[in-house]
């Protein structure tokens, strides 16, 4: 079987450091696959935060998220601390790709990530044009 495969950031936009808590285990002692994309997430919004946007008001838009594939590469534990660095990729009209890469504090890289953002007019309920302070930010790479 294929399986996906996620390209690493090659610049480096924002780093996050987030300890494994115990509502991000499964069952089986390690952290959850559903919980990799809440630990993006977290790292997303302090990412936006430091441009001083957020979700709902990126720079003249909202952004949603149309898309995620991960790689999992290896486990975390619960108390693991683990490093987030984000990327910036395909920068369109309306939208972006964000890349993880998440490591543990001993370097062992733990899972790679990709979202797809897209800009949203929540009021509306549409796809909208990313806005220039938005793009000029993901273009300052």
């Amino acid at each position: 079987m294929p399986r996906i495969t996620v390209s690493a950031p090659e610049h480096i936009v924002f780093t996050a450091e987030i300890r494994v808590q115990i509502g991000d285990i499964n069952y089986g002692g390690h952290l959850a696959n559903d919980a990799v994309l809440r630990l993006c997430h977290e790292a997303r919004v302090r990412w936006l935060a430091s441009l001083g946007f957020t979700e709902l008001d990126a720079g003249g838009s909202g952004l949603i998220m149309a898309d995620a594939a991960v790689q999992y590469l290896a486990q975390a534990r619960h108390g693991d601390g683990l490093r987030l660095e984000i990327g910036v990729a395909d920068i369109g009209r309306s939208g972006f790709a964000l890349l993880y890469n998440i490591t543990r504090s001993d370097g062992l890289e733990i899972a790679r990530v990709r979202t797809g953002m897209v800009c949203f007019d929540y009021g509306r309920q549409k796809v909208c044009r990313l806005p220039d302070g938005l793009r000029r930010a993901l273009e300052a790479v």
